[in-house]
Formats: structure tokens, C-alpha cells, sequence
């Protein structure tokens, strides 16, 4: 599959998708994505789903109502394929579906994990759409599934980074430092209770994510030159939490959607702070 690459109808913008991840975002040519091969990830976004979090202290089981699901840190959808459904311009519409019960190669074994297979005990069909306007990438995500199926949904791009650790994270009620972030090491930090977040620099764009259908993110990097912002359904790591438990999970209406909107911005007012 060629990389998909979409134009703002101004020309300022434009986005770079390879087989369903976003690896590149310009706008007015400054880079707003981590690039593969940098320090700190080996990606550049990637979906969490069935499960977020780690599965470890479950012995890499989740219980469903159609019974036990072996599943790795954050799900075995990663391990499936994109297909392109459709594109435009502006746009692009990928694909994967899963049939219940059906066993998929765990990328993590052996080396990170003693789990060679993954599987499911419901079908499935996940679409990923991309919508490029002048002002922002809107990120759709459509699950087509039994109603009544368990899942948590978290999205996780990365975003490049001065390398400076001036950044910091803003949401109505919470104000980050990378600093603290760094701090918080392999655990993400999180940011409860909130549908909008705001990333700001010193120089550059700032980013505003605002998300339909999450209401949680959490910020995770171990590495001053990129930081990830993920939307989340809900926060695995609280502490006094049992692994995996049941309260975690929304339950599929057969088809549900959530949305994330990428916006860069520049306002003199935030940033003269920080300058």
C-alpha cells in the first residue's frame, strides 16, 4: 500500500498516512509529528483496543461475557492490517476487521512476552478516518460490533518536541510540565475528566485535541524530544484498581463512534508567557 498523503484545500497543511498511521503533519512545513527513528518510540500513532494498559498482572487475561480473551498490553489491534476503504484529496478511509476466536501473532514474543498468541472472543470491524480541513485533521474511529461486547478504546499519537522540556499540558482544571510527565517514567500521567487538552511550546504551533467520546487522556514520553497525548475511554494504572476490572470497560451499542480533532494554533497571549 503507498503512504496516502492529503492537502488542506489552502495548501498549508498536509498529512502523511502509511498503511493507516499518521506519520507526518505539516503545517506551513513545520513538522507537528514524531518521526520514526527519533529516540523515544518506534511509531508514530497507533490504536489501543480492547484493552488499554498492561495485562500482565492478569496473566494477559481478560474475562468477557463469551469467556477469556488472551490479550497483551493494550490489545491485539495493532497486530492486524490496514486496508484502504477509500480516498480523496482531503481524506482516507482505512479498515480491519476480526473474526472472533481467531489467533493472531503476538509481535511481542517471545522477547517482551511469553503470550505467542493473541485472540478475541468477538468479531469485530474497526475503521479509521481521516479528514484534512485548513484548520485542523479530525480522526474518526468506528467499531461495528456485537452489542454487548466489552472494550476500552484509547488513541496514541505521538507528537515531536523541542527537546528543550519547555512544553507543558493544559487542560480546564490541570496544567503539566514535561518535566513532571519525564518523572512519572513507564506510567503515563494522567489527565482525567476532560475532552479537551493543549499542548504549548515556547516556538512553533501549539495543539489543541479535543475529543468526542473519551473524556480521559493520558500523557505518556520517557524522552524530552516527543510526547504522547492519548485519548483514553478510561485510566488503567489508578491506584487501588484491580487489573482489567470490569468497571474499565464500555459496552458496544453495535456501532459506536469517537472523534479526535488535531488543531495547531499560535496565540501571542499563551505563548508570550513562556517566551
Amino acid at each position: 500500500m503507498e503512504p496516502q498523503i492529503l492537502v488542506s484545500p489552502d495548501k498549508y497543511s498536509i498529512v502523511k498516512i502509511d498503511q493507516g498511521e499518521l506519520v507526518s503533519f505539516l503545517k506551513n512545513k513545520e513538522e507537528l509529528i514524531h518521526q520514526k527513528g527519533e529516540p523515544g518510540w518506534r511509531n508514530s500513532d497507533t490504536e489501543m483496543f480492547p484493552v488499554i494498559g498492561p495485562t500482565e498482572a492478569a496473566d494477559f487475561t481478560v474475562v468477557t461475557p463469551k469467556g477469556k480473551a488472551i490479550q497483551d498490553q493494550h490489545g491485539l489491534l495493532r497486530e492486524l492490517t490496514y486496508n484502504l476503504m477509500e480516498s480523496g484529496e482531503h481524506f482516507a478511509v482505512f479498515q480491519k476487521d476480526y473474526a472472533a476466536n481467531t489467533s493472531v501473532k503476538n509481535s511481542k514474543f517471545p522477547e517482551k512476552s511469553p503470550k505467542e498468541k493473541l485472540s478475541w472472543p468477538y468479531d469485530f470491524r474497526f475503521k479509521k478516518l481521516f479528514e484534512l480541513s485548513n484548520d485542523s485533521l479530525k480522526i474518526t474511529f468506528e467499531i461495528e460490533a456485537g452489542k454487548g461486547m466489552p472494550f476500552m478504546l484509547g488513541y496514541h499519537p505521538a507528537f515531536k518536541l523541542s527537546g528543550d522540556k519547555s512544553e507543558i499540558c493544559k487542560t480546564k482544571t490541570q496544567e503539566v510540565s514535561l518535566q513532571k510527565i519525564l518523572e512519572g517514567g513507564s506510567t503515563a500521567f494522567p489527565a482525567l475528566n476532560s475532552q479537551e487538552i493543549k499542548l504549548i511550546k515556547n516556538k512553533g504551533y501549539n495543539l489543541s485535541i479535543k475529543t468526542k467520546g473519551f473524556d480521559n487522556f493520558m500523557l505518556w514520553t520517557e524522552v524530552p524530544n516527543m510526547l504522547c497525548i492519548e485519548p483514553i475511554t478510561a485510566y488503567p494504572y489508578s491506584k487501588g484498581e484491580q487489573p482489567l476490572s470490569e468497571k474499565l470497560f464500555c459496552v458496544s451499542n453495535g456501532e459506536d463512534s469517537f472523534e479526535v480533532v488535531i488543531t495547531p494554533f499560535k496565540d501571542p497571549l499563551i505563548n508570550s508567557v513562556y517566551l
